[in-house]
């Protein structure tokens, strides 16, 4: 299968997963997962009238940035674990981050976003499972993350995120929580994202409220892309 080829039956999973929940197909954006794969899979992706683009890692995202800056309005989405001493080339790349998950990383990323003379998209990220090999924020600290973000003027909080447990069933129960959480801390005029949902669980994601989707294998091809 094509990129093209993919990115086209992804788009349909999204549409029909919409309809079967009621929702409106145009409410949910496609971050295709292009870690790891080569410009030429995301020119073509491009080619195919896809724009928003996830990185997990800040020097290939900086990387490809810089390399395809020929392509208008394309949009980088950071998606992976950030530290903060990588925090300088995410605020100067990223055009949203997604995996905010502490005061420290907030107040570093913040910093570095004003400096790029940006305000910089972000969403929390939220081990709604507690899992300890994953990252992200507990949700008992949902709010002071918040505050965090609120305190820096570079920054714009858009919702929440999560990467859910790989077993079907567990991940619909982290889905639900996810927004459920929303709804305890401000609901969607505070939170309007909700950054759910990969190649193997974008319909469960998509019935649960998710607005951004993020797909990599089943667009690019299996190996490293989510």
């Amino acid at each position: 299968m094509t990129v093209t080829e993919g990115l086209a039956a992804t788009r349909a999973r999204i549409a029909r997963a919409a309809l079967a929940s009621g929702r409106d197909p145009a409410q949910i954006k496609l971050v295709a997962v292009s870690k790891t794969k080569p410009l030429e899979s995301i020119r073509e992706a491009y080619a195919a009238g896809q724009r928003a683009f996830g990185e997990n890692y800040a020097q290939e995202l900086e990387t490809k940035a810089l390399a395809l800056a020929d392509l208008p309005d394309l949009e980088w989405h950071f998606i992976g674990h950030l530290q903060t001493n990588k925090a300088k080339l995410v605020a100067r790349s990223a055009h949203f981050v997604h995996t905010v998950d502490g005061e420290s990383l907030a107040r570093e990323l913040g910093r570095r976003a004003a400096s790029a003379g940006r305000v910089l998209p972000v969403l929390i990220e939220v081990n709604v499972g507690g899992e300890p090999q994953k990252h992200g924020a507990a949700p008992s600290e949902i709010e002071e993350v918040a505050r965090a973000i609120a305190a820096q003027p570079a920054l714009a909080l858009r919702g929440l995120m999560t990467v859910p447990p790989d077993e079907p069933e567990a991940a619909r129960r982290a889905f639900e929580t996810l927004a459920s959480l929303r709804s305890l801390h401000g609901g969607a005029a505070r939170l309007p994202e909700l950054s759910m949902g990969m190649s193997g669980d974008l319909e469960l994601a998509i019935a649960a409220g998710a607005t951004l989707v993020r797909v990599g294998t089943a667009i690019f091809g299996a190996r490293g892309a989510g």
